[in-house]
């Protein structure tokens, strides 16, 4: 498992621009017990996650696998380079593509107010608990939204990572919804 991680990126230091905190997986060596796993592999317990890493992630389900190096200007001339080939196997990455589809486009799917009628979006929202000691009963929460369109040009392909902190009185992640809705 830690072998998976680095290869996406993780503790490891990300080319880019400026300066940008590496993503973790653990504050120790390894994973102290199955429950801090379980807990790690719906963003809880000891997972950070730098939003252009998230990106970085995202952008290996519509890539066949493979991670884009991100940058900040856009030039339609540029060549598309890798960060990382092979992450996933194209099968995988496909698959993890139509299940976040299904996140939007199923009635019942966390981020189904995303969906806009002649456009496919994949997405997967998601809400971090910010808490000083597992007794904290007042810690904040930040929502996410990360979503990509489907079936593009390349030119008119958004990958959109959202960030919100301070929502737990707003609805979590859904907060998001509306926002990010307006940009597609």
């Amino acid at each position: 498992m830690k072998t998976n991680l680095q290869k996406l990126g993780f503790a490891k230091e990300i080319e880019f621009v400026q300066s940008i905190t590496k993503s973790t997986y653990s504050n120790t060596d390894g994973f102290v017990n199955e429950t801090a796993l379980a807990n790690t592999g719906y963003g809880q317990a000891e997972v950070l996650v730098n939003p252009i890493h998230a990106g970085m992630m995202y952008s290996s389900f519509v890539n066949d696998g493979n991670m884009i190096m991100p940058y900040i200007e856009y030039n339609k001339n540029a060549q598309k380079v890798y960060y990382e080939e092979g992450v996933f196997s194209k099968e995988v990455a496909n698959t993890i593509k139509q299940d976040l589809v299904q996140v939007v486009e199923n009635s019942d799917g966390t981020a189904h107010g995303l969906k806009i009628n002649g456009k496919t979006i994949a997405a997967k929202t998601g809400t971090a608990e910010v808490k000083a000691s597992k007794d904290d009963s007042e810690g904040r929460e930040i929502g996410w939204l990360n979503s990509f369109n489907v079936g593009e040009s390349e030119e008119n392909s958004l990958l959109i990572i959202s960030m919100v902190e301070d929502v737990q009185s707003k609805g979590g992640s859904h907060y998001l919804i509306p926002k990010v809705k307006n940009l597609y």
